[in-house]
């Protein structure tokens, strides 16, 4: 249950500084349940895209842990149809309520293909014109909640927090030298590493 240089894997368990287990949360949780007879650490598994902390049901055999976090399958075939909602389900689209302005309507009247595709339109520029910047501040959140979790506690947290959030990688690298390794490395990787 190891990552490349380029990925992270979804999620990753420590007991107490030493990293336990990282990878989809059935085999981090099945890890976990093999790890928890013989640790004196507390155990917690976080998810890397986010740096929080979650709960896991570890109750039960590995094949009832497993079935409980395995994603939902499509439904059966069988199955009585949920009564159709507004937009196009099929699609993916969703219809919700916004709230805009009249001159911001009467703009998007006037655009080709009306409201709906001016908006599409609009959302899709700003994510890639956005892409990036959002990237690092989701990694760089994340890479907070795990410290703040796992390091809130160690010589120069603060320091290394304000390094964190404004971008000093240098000095961020540096204050943070002298922390166990494994709650370090994690660190740096749901900074500066892309996720999955």
């Amino acid at each position: 249950m190891t990552t490349d240089a380029t990925m992270i894997a979804p999620y990753t368990a420590f007991a107490g500084p030493k990293l336990l287990a990282s990878g989809p949360l059935a085999e981090v949780a099945v890890a976990v349940k093999i790890a928890t007879g013989g640790m004196t650490d507390p155990i917690i598994i976080f998810d890397n895209a986010t740096g929080k902390s979650l709960d896991v049901d570890l109750r039960g055999s590995h094949r009832e842990i497993v079935a409980r976090l395995q994603p939902p399958t499509a439904a059966e075939p069988d199955a009585p149809a949920e009564p159709r909602g507004r937009g196009r389900p099929k699609l993916g689209v969703v219809a919700r309520e916004i709230t805009l302005l009249p001159r911001h309507w009467d703009w998007l009247a006037a655009q080709p293909g009306g409201a709906s595709v001016a908006l599409r339109k609009l959302v899709d520029e700003a994510r890639r014109a956005n892409g990036d910047r959002d990237r690092a501040r989701k990694a760089r959140d994340a890479a907070y909640h795990f410290m703040s979790t796992m390091a809130g506690d160690l010589p120069d947290f603060e320091e290394a927090s304000r390094a964190l959030f404004a971008a000093d990688r240098r000095k961020f690298g540096e204050l943070i030298a002298g922390w166990p390794d494994d709650i370090r490395d994690h660190i740096v990787r749901l900074a500066f590493t892309e996720h999955a």
